[in-house]
């Protein structure tokens, strides 16, 4: 006779293998949802969620409130370290960071030359109504787009459309059929013979529509009362802000893509793609990518642009609304589509506050810097141009020289780290050898993830806040360019995700690494994460 204890036990054992073939037959017979037909990226440079929550009451019921709602909404995603735009869409697309994807910047500085370039720079292309050569190739890793043309055997379509270049061709892959953005000389939407396609929507923009024929009559000013907008001082209340775009202003294209305005071209031109070419009808997934900016206006004569801040959501509220208009009536409706958006942090460099307020600053020059330590290394080394540029707030070393004299390159880093740690408007100054081995992991300089070590400079220098950087070849006051000081700010922003039939709304308010947006996405779509992407997806609630 088995005893008291044996049975309870057995009795255990039975009641939880009858569980697990309950479980078992239950899933066996759930059959998996249907995949999205369509899926919309949207890079949103500058986004930020304080700025939703403050005008959340502004909003209609269909564009940011539809995402708040009905989707999920991820508080914090965290690039590790602020990225420029171009940097940051690299990483949510391929999943991984700069140092394995080789996006880190929008430009890199080239030693041969010593000039800066872009960084997808490709002189084996050719430009479509633009003299760039551009292309995707210098990337590393696969994207999105380009798991899912693999996916699909080449039938399932990747468009992108973007002011910007290097943002176009990183969200349309290698393996993309299109990817446009404005050029800044002729206003026209171009591209990249990198690419096969150029749909008839562009194509009719470029000849009747075209940016440059239309731009002198177009004009960004308040879209509401001045005394609406929430948060404002007196003062502001008192005056509207309008912005125009004359002809006779040689960076006015540049301008305009800097403003909501860019982005109502890009969602005017979305739904022509919408409506044109079936996206998303047929048996296999689309994807189309577009690009906009909530960031600060740097071109405003006042400092002080919080009202146009405010203007680009408010204007963005609607477009989104729109676009998803268009999806219903022109795509395979909102309840086929996967759309995901993520915003780029808010950039470093601001206009400065007025010298009335007196708040501590001062001026860093580039070039007293480059001639006080060539100086130095010269006083210490030899004579010799020992340093050869400044770029992105790195100084460059002459590395030729330095192996031409049989000298050791990181005791020369370390030579001159030491000594610009001492200048005047420098916090700190790391070697890229520090960087590379973790040794600068609690400070502002950026940290190892977000480098690309083949284009890196030598030295790192994190600038002091409220410092002007006067003489990078940044900003041009002869054509308009306005000082930029230096500041500190967090490297996170929101990301929403919206599939009416497939995800639950919920809301994550853990800080969400960026590298898991990419296996995210393509978990949801059942297709392979990108081959760089080595962190899990995260795991949301299914309807």
């Amino acid at each position: 006779m088995p005893t008291k204890k044996k049975r309870s036990i057995l009795s255990s054992r039975i009641a939880g293998l009858l569980v697990a073939s309950v479980v078992t037959m239950a899933l066996s017979g759930q059959t998996a949802p249907k995949r999205p037909s369509l899926v919309v990226g949207i890079v949103v440079d500058g986004l930020s969620l304080d700025q939703i929550e403050l005008l959340k009451e502004y909003f209609g019921t269909d564009g940011i409130r539809r995402l708040l709602n009905e989707g999920v909404t991820i508080t914090d995603v965290d690039y590790g370290s602020v990225l420029d735009p171009t940097a940051a869409t690299a990483l949510i697309y391929t999943g991984a960071s700069p140092s394995v994807s080789g996006i880190d910047a929008e430009t890199i500085f080239d030693r041969d030359t010593r000039r800066t370039s872009l960084t997808l720079s490709d002189p084996s292309t050719i430009g479509n109504f633009t003299t760039e050569t551009l292309s995707p190739r210098v990337m590393r890793v696969s994207t999105i787009g380009d798991e899912l043309r693999i996916a699909t055997g080449g039938l399932g379509h990747v468009y992108t459309i973007s002011p910007a270049a290097s943002q176009a061709i990183v969200m349309t892959g290698h393996n993309g059929n299109s990817g446009f953005w404005i050029n800044d000389v002729n206003g026209k939407w171009a591209t990249t013979t990198f690419y096969k396609d150029v749909p008839t929507a562009i194509q009719s923009r470029n000849h009747r529509e075209s940016l440059d024929m239309r731009l002198d009559t177009m004009a960004w000013s308040n879209s509401m009362a001045v005394g609406k907008y929430p948060d404002m001082p007196s003062y502001k209340k008192l005056f509207n802000f309008r912005h125009s775009f004359q002809r006779n202003d040689p960076q006015r294209i540049s301008k305009f893509k800097h403003t909501p305005l860019a982005n109502g071209e890009v969602t005017d031109i979305a739904g022509e793609y919408l409506r044109s070419m079936n996206m998303g009808r047929g048996e296999n997934i689309d994807m189309l990518n577009l690009s906009m900016t909530v960031s600060p206006y740097l071109y405003s004569n006042d400092p002080d642009v919080r009202m146009e801040q405010m203007d680009s959501y408010l204007r963005l509220d609607r477009q989104l609304a729109g676009l998803f208009k268009a999806i219903d009536t022109s795509g395979p409706g909102m309840n086929n589509t996967l759309v995901f958006i993520t915003g780029t942090p808010a950039p470093a460099k601001r206009r400065k506050d007025d010298e009335k307020w007196d708040i501590a600053a001062g001026e860093f020059s580039p070039r007293r810097a480059i001639a006080l330590l060539n100086m130095y290394l010269i006083a210490r080394h030899g004579n010799g141009e020992w340093v050869i540029g400044f770029h992105n707030n790195q100084f460059f070393l002459n590395q030729n020289l330095i192996t031409e004299r049989d000298k050791n390159l990181q005791e020369m880093r370390r030579d001159a780290a030491d000594f610009l740690s001492r200048m005047s408007g420098i916090a700190e100054a790391y070697t890229l050898d520090d960087v590379v081995a973790g040794k600068a992991v609690e400070t502002t300089v950026v940290p190892r993830r977000n480098i690309n070590t083949e284009t890196a400079g030598d030295i790192f220098a994190a600038i002091m806040p409220g410092w002007d950087i006067t003489d990078d070849g940044s900003a041009n006051p002869q054509n308009g360019d306005y000082p930029v000081t230096q500041r500190l700010t967090a490297a996170v922003s929101p990301a929403f995700l919206l599939a009416p039939t497939l995800l639950q709304p919920q809301i994550i308010t853990t800080p969400v690494d960026a590298r898991v947006i990419a296996p995210t996405v393509s978990s949801i779509l059942r297709i392979r994460s990108p081959n760089a992407a080595m962190l899990p997806p995260l795991r949301l609630a299914r309807q």
